[in-house]
C-alpha cells in the first residue's frame, strides 16, 4: 500500500463496518460537523445491528434514502354542492298520484267537509234558543238530530240528575198449543250494564240507544201515559221495536211462541249520597208502568210495521 492509498482511506468516512470489531464491540466513530453525538442523524431512528455477515439486514444501504420520511396524507375533497336549478323531487302524497285519483281525492274531501259543516249546523240549531230560523226548519233539524245525535244540558244543570232508571219489559207469548203464557221482566238497562263492563270501545247502542227511547217517549207522553204533541206515536213506535227486538234476541218466545204483546216499565232508584253529605234519600224505588201495546205481525224478527 503506498501513501497515497493511505490518504484516501484516511480521508473516507467510516461506516458501521469499520467500527465493528471482531469481538462484537462497537468502537466510537468520528461523527460528521454539526451531527448528533449518538451517532444518529435528525430522520434516522435507532441504528439498526448488522447480521452475522456484517451486512444490513434490512437491506438498506449506508447512504440510501431515509426511509423514515412520511408522505404527507392529502386532505379529503369537499363533495361536490348540487348546483341551483339541479333535478327537483320527486313528487309524493296525493301529487303522486294520476289525475282521475286525485279529482276523486278532492271531491271525496269536498263532501266530508260538506257533511261535517251540515252536521255541526244543525247540532247547533238544535241547542241554541228558540229563534226564527231554528223553528222554520224545526222538521229538518228533527229529522237530522233524532235520534242518535240528541243533546241536553242535564250535566251542567244546578241540580244534575241524580237516580238510576232502569227499562224493564215482558212479553205476552202466544204457545205452539194456542195458549198464552206471560214471561218475566227482563232487565234491558242491566244486559246493556253488563255489555258495556270491562269493555273499553262500547259501541253507541249499548251506552244510548234504550236510555235515550225512554227518555224520547217521557218527552212525548205525560204521567198518564196520553201523547203530547205529533211525536207521541213515533216515540211509541220507536220504544215498542227496541223491545221487542231485545226479546226476539233473547228467545224469550221460545220454541214456536209468537209475541203477541209488550209491557215496559221503568224502575227508578236514588243514588246514595256521599258520607260526607247530609242529603237524604230514600233507598225504595219507584215504578212506571206502560200499558200493553200489541205487536205487529211484522214488527217480529227485525221486520216493519
Amino acid at each position: 500500500m503506498n501513501a497515497h492509498d493511505d490518504e484516501s482511506t484516511a480521508s473516507r468516512a467510516p461506516s458501521r463496518l469499520d467500527a465493528a470489531r471482531p469481538d462484537g464491540a462497537f468502537r466510537p466513530t468520528a461523527c460528521p460537523v454539526g451531527a448528533p453525538a449518538d451517532g444518529l442523524t435528525a430522520t434516522d431512528g435507532p441504528p439498526a445491528a448488522d447480521g452475522p455477515d456484517g451486512s444490513d439486514p434490512v437491506g438498506q444501504a449506508a447512504d440510501g434514502p431515509d426511509d423514515d420520511v412520511r408522505t404527507p396524507i392529502p386532505a379529503p375533497a369537499p363533495e361536490p354542492v348540487p348546483a341551483p336549478g339541479g333535478p327537483a323531487a320527486p313528487p309524493s302524497g296525493a301529487a303522486a298520484l294520476a289525475v282521475p285519483y286525485q279529482v276523486g281525492a278532492v271531491l271525496a274531501l269536498a263532501v266530508a267537509a260538506v257533511a261535517v259543516c251540515v252536521h255541526l249546523g244543525m247540532v247547533f240549531l238544535h241547542v241554541t234558543p228558540s229563534n226564527t230560523v231554528n223553528r222554520q226548519h224545526a222538521e229538518a233539524v228533527d229529522w237530522w238530530i233524532y235520534p242518535e245525535f240528541e243533546q241536553n244540558w242535564k250535566l251542567f244543570a244546578p241540580n244534575p240528575l241524580q237516580q238510576n232508571i232502569a227499562v224493564q219489559v215482558r212479553a205476552e207469548v202466544g204457545t205452539a198449543d194456542g195458549g198464552t203464557r206471560t214471561t218475566g221482566w227482563y232487565d234491558l238497562s242491566a244486559e246493556d250494564g253488563r255489555a258495556i263492563d270491562g269493555n273499553p270501545l262500547p259501541s253507541h247502542t249499548q251506552q244510548n240507544e234504550l236510555r235515550r227511547a225512554w227518555d224520547f217517549y217521557g218527552a212525548a207522553h205525560d204521567a198518564d201515559n196520553r201523547p203530547v204533541g205529533l211525536r207521541g206515536a213515533l216515540a211509541e213506535q220507536y220504544l215498542r221495536r227496541i223491545v221487542v227486538l231485545r226479546l226476539e234476541r233473547g228467545d224469550a218466545a221460545g220454541t214456536g211462541g209468537v209475541l203477541e204483546r209488550v209491557q215496559v216499565r221503568s224502575r227508578t232508584s236514588n243514588v246514595p249520597p256521599p258520607p260526607w253529605s247530609s242529603e237524604k234519600a230514600t233507598g225504595k224505588p219507584a215504578y212506571r208502568t206502560l200499558p200493553w201495546w200489541t205487536v205487529p205481525a211484522g214488527e217480529t224478527r227485525g221486520g216493519g210495521r
